[in-house]
């Protein structure tokens, strides 16, 4: 599947949803159960490679990971790269693309150093990838300033970066972890007609809600694989007690 079918999932009040997974066996359930994009999640992926997320996987097991999934869908597939791991945009590119994924994120932490890489070096990056890749990746850009403080705070900050990103060549942003209904509505508002993407939160607003408010793309991100995980970790604690686990 193309970009172009991907980026056209991308209206605002009508928000593509993404079950993000994280093999191939989570990718075929989502693509069953009827989503038309599968999304990875990095912090799955890395764990379930047995390393740490946060650029802690080695790129060429990831793109293997990525390459798996690929091959058993017939939707788009749109990776999560975390900060593009060091490699140059040429490459990163490349490798996505020969991967079989349509689309990616790029978050602007820089692993390294635990901190912001500053926005001008980030829209840089996005602005390389954009060239490598021409329309071939639907670029989804993150802004991690609600990571690192107060939504009132960083809004400021996260609407500048955004506004960055997107002049750079993104098709979209992801300004992570904001929840508060009117802090998302005002970045909906402040970055309109732009595509903003928005984590699904249990103490968030709901689906419905997030349309209403503009979103155009709703991701799970880690979600799922941390809610199973969860029943797994509680069902082996019952079988080592002697309970049946179901």
């Amino acid at each position: 599947m193309s970009a172009g079918t991907l980026r056209e999932l991308h209206v605002p009040g009508k928000p593509l949803l993404l079950p993000n997974a994280w093999d191939a066996d989570t990718a075929t359930l989502v693509e069953e159960a009827g989503f038309p994009v599968v999304a990875t999640s990095s912090v799955a992926v890395a764990r379930t490679l047995g390393y740490p997320d946060g650029e802690g996987t080695p790129v060429g097991e990831v793109f293997a990971a990525v390459a798996r999934i690929a091959r058993v869908v017939s939707v788009p597939v749109t990776v999560d790269a975390e900060s593009g791991y060091g490699l140059e945009p040429a490459e990163l590119v490349e490798r996505l693309l020969e991967s079989g994924a349509v689309g990616c994120n790029i978050e602007d932490t820089d692993h390294g150093k635990g901190a912001p890489r500053e926005a001008g070096e980030q829209a840089d990056l996005l602005a390389g990838i954009r060239q490598a890749a021409g329309d071939a990746l639907v670029l989804n850009a993150r802004v991690d300033m609600f990571l690192h403080g107060d939504e009132r705070t960083a809004f400021d900050e996260a609407v500048g970066r955004s506004r960055r990103y997107l002049d750079a060549g993104a098709d979209c942003v992801y300004p992570i972890l904001a929840k508060r209904a009117d802090t998302i509505a005002a970045l909906t508002e402040a970055l309109h007609p732009a595509a903003v993407n928005i984590t699904y939160l249990p103490d968030g607003p709901g689906l419905a809600e997030l349309a209403g408010l503009g979103v155009a793309r709703v991701s799970l991100g880690g979600g799922l694989w941390h809610a199973g995980r969860s029943w797994l970790k509680d069902r082996l604690t019952a079988l080592s007690g002697g309970t049946p686990p179901y």
